[in-house]
């Protein structure tokens, strides 16, 4: 289902980023699958985020890992973890998460637009 129009100012609100993946933790406290991730933003700096994406990463595969992320969003509490950015990924069929990423390695904290 395609949801509904927004406007190009909509758009540019997003602050959306590459990252390295630079620590991965198992998340047991977490409703929902999760590990807890801390991402390097360059100069921006690292930042932790809730991420939903066990069924298809381990945490080895994950170490490293160059990621797109929206990062201006608040910080949203999620048990007793305070995420700061929103890994982006396509949800596919069975809910699993495939994370997007870049085709060659960037800087981190580079814009997407």
């Amino acid at each position: 289902m395609l949801k509904p129009e927004i406007k190009w100012s909509d758009f540019e609100k997003l602050d959306i980023r590459t990252g390295t993946i630079v620590s991965v933790s198992d998340f047991p406290a977490a409703r929902n699958p999760s590990y807890q991730v801390e991402i390097d933003f360059g100069d921006l700096g690292i930042k932790k985020s809730s991420a939903q994406i066990t069924d298809l990463y381990t945490s080895d595969d994950l170490i490293g890992k160059q990621i797109i992320a929206i990062v201006n969003f608040p910080k949203k509490q999620i048990a007793n973890f305070f995420s700061e950015c929103l890994v982006l990924g396509v949800i596919g069929e069975k809910q699993e998460v495939t994370i997007l990423t870049t085709t060659a390695p960037t800087a981190n904290g580079l814009p997407i637009g």
